[in-house]
């Protein structure tokens, strides 16, 4: 069944600029290179009329685990992640979201919405974590959606930091 991811971050920008970045490789690059951790790489970017599909590589190193994950799996956790884009349709956008952890039976998969609110920008992340490990999966699933948790914020203040660069007053 898994555990769910249910998250929103809001944007002082509206929908178009928000997409535009989204959609951008250097925006990619660059924020991998601040928030993607230790050896973090865009492994693909393919790119479209407005849309984007990319792969990248991304590692939590085995000193920030918790005992439990490294009791099951030593090392570094290397986190191999998917996610696109669609093209703006008016002020929406939607796109889609996978990764899963090498070396670990488990899966995190899910959708993503860019809506309009009142003062920008809401990106809605609905989404599952599911690790199939008999008796610790459901613990590991919610240390696992914590951590996503932890790493969307620090995603969205890269993201307010970039939008503010490339949209001065």
């Amino acid at each position: 069944m898994g555990s769910p991811i249910d998250h929103s971050t809001h944007y002082s920008f509206p929908p178009a600029a928000v997409h535009a970045a989204f959609v951008d490789p250097q925006y990619w690059n660059s924020r991998l290179a601040e928030v993607g951790g230790p050896g973090a790489e865009v492994e693909n970017i393919q790119t479209g009329d407005n849309t984007i599909e990319l792969d990248l590589r991304q590692s939590i190193p085995a000193e920030h685990l918790p005992v439990m994950v490294t009791n099951i799996r030593p090392g570094d956790l290397v986190i191999r992640r998917h996610e696109a884009w669609e093209r703006l349709d008016g002020d929406r956008a939607q796109g889609r979201f996978s990764a899963g952890v090498e070396g670990m039976p488990g899966t995190v998969e899910g959708t993503l919405a860019l809506l309009p609110d009142d003062a920008g920008s809401l990106v809605l992340i609905e989404g599952t974590v599911e690790v199939k490990i008999p008796f610790l999966g459901a613990k590991i699933e919610g240390m696992i959606v914590n951590e996503l948790v932890g790493l969307f914020d620090s995603e969205k203040t890269f993201t307010a930091d970039w939008l503010a660069a490339a949209n001065p007053s």
